[in-house]
């Protein structure tokens, strides 16, 4: 049953959520860019989607997931603004012309494939290929759109990435995501996808340290594959200068009905699950990040 968008209608807090420990006692930051479900009142006007539909795209929940990060020393980033409305992991500027009533400047990047696929930083569709917009957009309107998420959420994040360099001479960004059932996987689904890169924005190690506790517990864990690492990784990953950035997808199936995104009972095993990777990773002795 279709529901209406006025059941996604609520105040507006800022574009970012940002919990910090009393103290900040490992050089790991915890980030969530697509976990954001704050749907702005004249996006929900112009969007010719169902309550549902609308949300196809939201990692959501996975904020709670990694709720326990403050606990144990390392702040938790994430964006308030919903995916659909402006995904914080593309470029600032990957737009698409078809979708706007006039022409866009020319330093737009209009060429990505990930505007091509129509998941730019203003999406042209939702998950299941649905159309986002009754209309065409105007570019001032989304211009300001992005100044007011997108920058934000990257100047948070810059921000805890340089003190947390200068703290402990490193950093590690663990970039949370999640990902729906594919149909064609079927039980070759793998229950969370860590991407690095292919190897270029994280240290092995680090990698490998995440994947074997994980393991440990039971997951089917793969590498890359299909999910190598969105901007956030490729951009702020750059090991040579002791910024590391793995990205962590979770399968949605674990611990949510991905047709009424309602939380699961499996989602307590999870977040279980990921407080004692979390724990683990605050008392890891990172020194290697820096050679």
């Amino acid at each position: 049953m279709d529901l209406p968008l006025s059941t996604l209608a609520e105040a507006q807090p800022g574009p970012v959520s940002l919990r910090r420990p009393p103290r900040q006692t490992a050089p790991v930051v915890f980030a969530s860019p697509h976990s954001g479900r704050c749907y702005p009142a004249e996006f929900l006007a112009e969007s010719r989607l169902d309550a549902l539909a609308v949300r196809r795209s939201e990692d959501s929940f996975v904020d709670e997931l990694f709720a326990a990060a403050p606990e144990h020393g390392m702040p938790l980033l994430a964006a308030t603004f919903p995916r659909v409305y402006c995904d914080a992991n593309r470029e600032a500027w990957e737009l698409d012309p078809a979708m706007f009533d006039g022409p866009l400047p020319p330093w737009v990047n209009s060429a990505s494939p990930r505007v091509g696929a129509g998941l730019g930083t203003i999406a042209r569709i939702v998950a299941n290929g649905e159309p986002v917009y009754r209309r065409r957009l105007s570019f001032p309107a989304v211009e300001s759109r992005i100044q007011r998420c997108w920058h934000p959420y990257h100047a948070a994040l810059r921000r805890l990435i340089e003190e947390t360099r200068a703290e402990f001479g490193c950093c590690l960004v663990i970039d949370c995501h999640s990902m729906p059932t594919h149909p064609l996987l079927g039980t070759q689904m793998p229950d969370m996808i860590l991407g690095d890169a292919h190897g270029t924005a994280c240290a092995p190690r680090a990698v490998r340290l995440v994947e074997e506790h994980l393991g440990e517990r039971g997951y089917r864990v793969r590498r890359n594959d299909p999910y190598a690492g969105g901007f956030v990784t490729r951009h702020y990953g750059r090991p040579r200068e002791q910024v590391h950035v793995l990205q962590i997808e979770l399968a949605r199936a674990l611990y949510m009905n991905e047709a009424t995104i309602e939380r699961v009972p499996g989602m307590a095993r999870l977040q279980a699950d990921l407080g004692g990777l979390i724990a683990a990773l605050s008392v890891t002795d990172w020194s290697f990040l820096r050679a």
